[in-house]
């Protein structure tokens, strides 16, 4: 059975990937067949479709059999490389670019926070997405009020850093930080568009 913390972070993943579930409609359809939620009434049906029907739809039963469909819809994520894991996070893209301050909100709205490698299997995971859409990828990572020093986005100092050979440059001009296709991080303006990498 997944720990309630994993549940919920899958269960963002999902939402994240599973683009339309909401479509501005009093009531809009969950990504997991079966459900229909109304902001008035919550969940509407009970049942997931391919399950037998549950005796007076007990909460419990239910919510065991989101939690297998949502550790099939890991395994599935994983097979298509959706979604890579590291050190209990999960990464995922949408595929999509955007520049550093709409990355950030994307992955807010999505229940994550934008991809802050701290290790060198974090920075990998990372890297899986960036070599696969060939494209660069902002980092939870930024130049604090000190021209050259990069802290992350909750103010605490990496004690892990990946720079590219003569970064950090363009002090205090290029406050945002980028992964290069090797891995490696460069100092960027913000405004550019780069691959939204998420963590969960």
């Amino acid at each position: 059975m997944l720990s309630p913390q994993m549940f919920h972070r899958l269960l963002a993943v999902a939402l994240f990937l599973l683009p339309g579930s909401a479509q501005g409609n009093s009531a809009y359809k969950f990504p997991v067949p079966g459900f229909r939620i109304s902001p008035e009434k919550g969940i509407a049906q009970g049942f997931i479709s391919g399950f037998k029907s549950l005796p007076g739809k007990e909460t419990g039963d239910v919510i065991l059999q989101i939690e297998d469909r949502i550790s099939k819809l890991e395994r599935v994520l994983h097979l298509k490389e959706i979604i890579t894991a590291s050190e209990g996070k999960i990464f995922a893209t949408n595929g999509k670019t955007a520049d550093f301050h709409t990355t950030v909100k994307t992955c807010e709205e999505a229940g994550g926070s934008i991809a802050t490698p701290r290790n060198t299997g974090e920075n990998d995971a990372i890297l899986y997405f960036v070599k696969q859409f060939n494209r660069y990828a902002y980092l939870g990572i930024k130049e604090s009020l000190i021209p050259g020093k990069f802290q992350f986005l909750d103010g605490a100092e990496p004690s892990y850093t990946n720079w590219h050979s003569n970064e950090p440059s363009g002090k205090g001009e290029e406050e945002c930080v980028e992964m290069y296709t090797d891995g490696t991080w460069n100092n960027k303006k913000c405004n550019q568009n780069r691959l939204i990498v998420c963590q969960f």
